[in-house]
């Protein structure tokens, strides 16, 4: 007979995969995953501010940006490549992306996100009582 878990991970399963940690993992997995979607509707925020001010309109904006995120995650998802791999892929030496990528790294935001993740671990932490 199935355990408690196996029945817990095939009903969460039909919504999306599904990760086992050990419970030491789990404010981890809260900054990481629980957060995450924040992080990701922040740099969409990004993308259409900018996709605005350089005069798309507000609805071909989301959309670009929408497929944008949807398109990469697919195709993470598809090639299972390194995201560092992908990225490089995508960025043509002395091109636009290359361009983007130089100021990202000027301002790191990589650092910054990474930070962002760990404040988000320390919360939880201090929330489940410092487990």
């Amino acid at each position: 007979e199935p355990s408690d878990l196996d029945r817990a991970e095939r009903l969460l399963g039909a919504v999306g995969p599904v990760v086992r940690v050990d419970e030491a993992a789990m404010d981890a997995v809260t900054a990481v995953s629980g957060s995450g979607p924040a992080y990701v509707f922040y740099m969409v925020e990004a993308l259409l501010r900018a996709a605005l001010a350089l005069g798309l309109e507000p609805d071909d904006a989301r959309r670009l940006v929408q497929a944008t995120v949807e398109g990469s995650a697919r195709l993470l998802e598809a090639t299972g490549e390194d995201p560092a791999e992908l990225r490089r892929r995508v960025t043509s030496p002395g091109g636009t992306t290359e361009a983007a990528l130089r100021v990202l790294e000027e301002r790191d935001v990589g650092a910054a996100f990474e930070a962002a993740v760990v404040a988000a671990h320390a919360r939880a932490r201090a929330l489940a009582g410092g487990r």
